[in-house]
């Protein structure tokens, strides 16, 4: 055999028969042999006996010294029990989440996900997993681009697009269905884009430094994307020759070669090599205003401690501009669609309690410090923010901001519809309901509400 441990094995293995018989010299007495055997068993008894009990003493004994109190290692989010603080529901440290690397840039994300080992931490979890069950609409991302970078062509199933430019400058195009030719146009820093579900699009850095843009996506599930560049290799050689009809046929089509690494934000290192002449032309401004919003340019909605600005529809278009009347349009014209504002609150000032009827909320702190308060149906929350941190706030849910540095707070918001969004005001709330009601409710006086003024906010 090739084992010897099972050589040694088997062969220690007493047989019952024998080809020598005992010599008789060698014989004892039956009475002085079992006494023998007798004592050879019981000292082995005996051996094995105290050698069990030791083996069991020390397992014992090790036993006894774990601790009582340890669960194993400790679980994300650095609660040893698997808890998470509740007010991760609604914050989210993006600052914290995975960065997601590509050879022209970035992108990280605050999302759900439906496998739950995805989540870098239990509480990035618990803000995906709430995101999901209160149907938000909301998915948010950043994207970060370097220069010459391109976000491949691409599209979405499940999502319209919406996005604001935080740095940078780009080449933007979109592509409709059926003839549609593509609309393309440049945006800038505060500039909002629009892509609707399923269209084609793409965004080129064409800037010197890095292009930092927020993206905001209508859909509370994974978001499904597909980019150009993946359909193209997945496609039979045959089929996409026949489709696109290049000079060599099959032949050409197979002179592509699937790069290893993901492309979905491209930049190759002979990108000098491979362009020979680069052209950004604009489209025309009816079809540009569309998908384009220029929000630093708009009107600003001034509140005491802050002010607003808003990329959103408007069933009134009085005073609207022509390009602003073209972009309400288009939003209410596709489905699900998210409103975008800017808020600013002034250093050390509030922004007053309030609800939405009719849409969830998330935010992005860009600049500045503060305290956010949010009240549900059974709980209520207290906790500060700064820069990157992602706040959300249900439907229905009261919630505060309120600005605690000398500098300026500034968010970007997204709401979960496409319509007029419907909001309510602590003080609207209070002026609405009668005196004499209040005065019941909170066992006060009712001439101490006449102390509240009508007319703030």
């Amino acid at each position: 055999m090739e084992n010897p441990a099972f050589e040694m094995h088997s062969g220690s293995v007493p047989t019952l028969s024998r080809s020598k018989e005992v010599p008789k010299h060698s014989q004892r007495k039956p009475g002085r042999s079992s006494m023998r055997f007798f004592l050879l068993c019981l000292l082995a008894s005996i051996i094995t006996t105290t050698i069990g009990i030791l083996v069991l003493s020390l397992i014992f004994r090790d036993y006894q010294e774990f601790p009582k109190d340890s669960g194993g290692d400790e679980a994300p989010g650095g609660d040893p029990e698997g808890k998470v603080d509740p007010k991760f529901r609604f914050l989210y440290q993006l600052r914290k989440s995975k960065v997601h690397k590509y050879p022209g840039g970035e992108i990280q994300w605050a999302r759900f996900r439906r496998n739950s080992q995805e989540y870098e931490n239990l509480e990035f979890q618990e803000f995906g997993n709430f995101l999901h069950s209160h149907k938000s609409q909301l998915t948010l991302g950043t994207l970060r681009i370097w220069s010459r970078g391109l976000r491949a062509p691409h599209w979405h199933f499940n999502a319209n697009e919406h996005g604001i430019v935080l740095q940078g400058s780009a080449w933007v195009g979109i592509i409709g269905p059926d003839d549609s030719r593509a609309v393309t146009f440049n945006v800038t820093r505060g500039q909002v884009v629009f892509f609707p579900r399923n269209s084609v699009h793409w965004v080129k850095n064409v800037g010197a430094g890095d292009l930092l843009l927020l993206l905001f996506f209508s859909t509370h599930e994974e978001l499904l994307t597909l980019d150009v560049d993946d359909a193209f290799y997945s496609t039979p050689e045959d089929v996409a020759a026949r489709a696109l009809k290049p000079e060599g046929g099959v032949a050409f089509i197979r002179t592509f070669q699937k790069p290893q690494e993901d492309q979905a934000i491209n930049l190759p290192k002979n990108l000098d090599q491979l362009i020979h002449n680069s052209s950004y032309p604009q489209s025309s401004d009816s079809q540009v205003w569309k998908f384009f919003y220029d929000l630093p340019a708009s009107p600003e909605f001034p509140f005491p401690g802050g002010v607003f600005q808003w990329a959103r529809f408007r069933k009134n278009g009085t005073g609207l501009t022509p390009n602003q009347q073209i972009y309400s349009q288009s939003l209410n014209q596709h489905e699900n669609t998210l409103t975008l504002a800017t808020l600013r609150i002034f250093g050390n000032n509030l922004g007053v309690p309030h609800f939405h009827f009719n849409a969830n909320e998330m935010g992005v702190v860009v600049s500045g410090c503060g305290l956010v308060g949010v009240i549900t149906s059974d709980e209520k929350f207290e906790f500060t923010v700064g820069v990157g941190d992602v706040v959300f706030f249900p439907v229905g849910s009261q919630h505060f901001i309120q600005s605690f540095c000398q500098e300026d707070l500034l968010l970007v918001l997204a709401y979960s519809t496409g319509n007029e969004l419907e909001t309510l005001r602590m003080n609207q709330y209070f002026h609405g309901t009668a005196d004499h009601i209040l005065a019941q409710l909170f066992s006060k006086d009712q001439v101490e509400f006449q102390k509240i003024p009508k007319k703030s906010q």
